[in-house]
C-alpha cells in the first residue's frame, strides 16, 4: 500500500488547522466555559461571582422540575427515534418496490429534511391548531377534545409527530442506501427457496441493515436531545405546565429566560455527560450485535 507523502512536514498540520480551530472554538471552548460556570454562582448581570463547587449540581439534581424534564426527555427521545426510524424503513422498503418514477418518489420523501426545525414545528402547529387547524377539525368531529395548547399529553404527541416527521427524510436516505447495498442474489435465492416477502425481510434484509440502523440510532438519539429545541420552542415553549420541557429546553429556560446562570451551566454539563454516556453504551453493547458482513 502506497503511503501519502507531503513535500513539507508541516503541510499536514496546516491542512488540519482550520478543522482543529473550529473544533476548539465551537466545541471545546464552550464546554470548558460551561464547566467553569457550573462551579460558580453569579448574578444576572455578571457583576458578582462566587465559587460554590458542586452546589449548583446538588440543587439541580434535587429540583423536581429537573427530574420532570429528565422523564419528558426520555419519553420524547425514545418515541421520536423509534417512530422516525420505523416509518423511514417502511418508506424505504416500499420505495425500492416502485418500478416507474422511483427517483421522483425518493426526491419527494427527502424534501422535508430541508425544512428548518422551527418551521416544521409551526407547520404542525397550524395543522393541529384547535381553532383553525385543518387536521384538528376531523379530530373534533370524532369527539376528541383536541387542544395541545392546554393538554399536556396532546402537546407531547404533537411535538413527537413534528420531530419524527422532520427526521424521517434523513433516515430514509440512509435506509435506501443500505437497501441498495444488499446483494439481490441473496433475496432472489430466498424467493426461489419459497421464503415469503415478510420472511425475506426479517431474515435477510433487516439483519443486513444492522450497521445502518445502529448508526441512525446514535444520530437520532443526539437529534432528539439537541436538534429538536427549535420545534419545542416554536410549538409549545416547554408547556403546558412543563409537560414538554426537555433537558435542552430547560437549559435555555433557566439560563436565557430566568438568568439562573450557574444552574443552567450545571444542567448543560449534566446533559453533555448523559449524551457521552448514552453514546458509549450504544457502542459498547449494541454494536456487538451488529454484523458488518
Amino acid at each position: 500500500m502506497n503511503r501519502a507523502t507531503f513535500p513539507h512536514k508541516f503541510l499536514p498540520y496546516l491542512l488540519l488547522l482550520p478543522q482543529l480551530a473550529i473544533t476548539v472554538v465551537f466545541f471545546y471552548w464552550p464546554a470548558g466555559q460551561a464547566l467553569r460556570q457550573s462551579l460558580l454562582r453569579e448574578d444576572a448581570f455578571g457583576l458578582k461571582t462566587q465559587f460554590v463547587g458542586l452546589s449548583n449540581f446538588k440543587r439541580v439534581l434535587a429540583d423536581p422540575a429537573y427530574v420532570n424534564s429528565i422523564t419528558v426527555t426520555v419519553v420524547f427521545s425514545i418515541a421520536t427515534a423509534f417512530i422516525s426510524m420505523a416509518v423511514a424503513l417502511l418508506l424505504a422498503v416500499q420505495a425500492e418496490k416502485v418500478i416507474r418514477g422511483k427517483t421522483f418518489y425518493r426526491t419527494l420523501l427527502i424534501w422535508p429534511y430541508a425544512v428548518a426545525p422551527a418551521i416544521a414545528g409551526m407547520l404542525w402547529l397550524f395543522l393541529f391548531n384547535p381553532s383553525f387547524g385543518t387536521l384538528a377539525y376531523p379530530l373534533r368531529l370524532m369527539g376528541l377534545n383536541w387542544d395541545p395548547l392546554l393538554n399536556g399529553p396532546q402537546a407531547m404527541t404533537m411535538i413527537i409527530m413534528a420531530a419524527s416527521w422532520k427526521q424521517i427524510s434523513y433516515n430514509f436516505i440512509f435506509f435506501v442506501a443500505g437497501l441498495q447495498a444488499i446483494p439481490r442474489t441473496l433475496i432472489e435465492a430466498a424467493a426461489i427457496d419459497g421464503a415469503t416477502a415478510r420472511k425475506r425481510f426479517w431474515t435477510i434484509v433487516f439483519p443486513l441493515l444492522a450497521p445502518t440502523s445502529f448508526f441512525l440510532l446514535v444520530v437520532n438519539t443526539v437529534y432528539a436531545l439537541f436538534d429538536t429545541f427549535g420545534i419545542i420552542h416554536a410549538v409549545t415553549g416547554g408547556g403546558p405546565g412543563k409537560t414538554t420541557e426537555t433537558l435542552v429546553y430547560k437549559v435555555y429556560n433557566d439560563g436565557f429566560v430566568n438568568l439562573i446562570l450557574g444552574d443552567s451551566a450545571a444542567q448543560s454539563v449534566i446533559l453533555m455527560v448523559i449524551v457521552i454516556a448514552l453514546t458509549a453504551i450504544q457502542f459498547r453493547y449494541i454494536e456487538r450485535r451488529v454484523h458488518y458482513g
